[in-house]
């Protein structure tokens, strides 16, 4: 059986979350250095190094990282309430122009 387009998934992933993974797990457990871990999955080194800072501080604080969404059995069930962080929206006001 070819597998390779299995392989290029984890490899090549595209999708944003899935290439965040990969990058922490490349530095965290793959022992890439952050320089090998940005250039293989496409980010710079700064960006790269932004996302470790707050990755840790997240899991120094028991959160749960980023990348992951939740499944249908976590999803909020009919009558639930869900709380956000957005506030009010204001309706937009058109501009004139002088």
């Amino acid at each position: 059986m070819d597998d390779n387009a299995c392989r290029r998934y984890f490899m090549e992933p595209e999708q944003t979350f899935h290439r965040r993974y990969e990058a922490l797990r490349a530095f965290f457990l793959g022992g890439q250095s952050v320089e090998e871990a940005a250039a293989r999955f496409g980010y710079r080194v700064a960006a790269l190094k932004s996302m470790i800072s707050r990755f840790r501080a997240g899991c120094g604080q028991g959160q749960s990282p980023p990348f992951f969404f939740r499944t249908d059995v976590d999803a909020p069930q009919a009558g639930d309430v869900v709380k956000t962080s957005m506030g009010p929206i204001s309706p937009t006001r058109p501009t004139t122009a002088n």
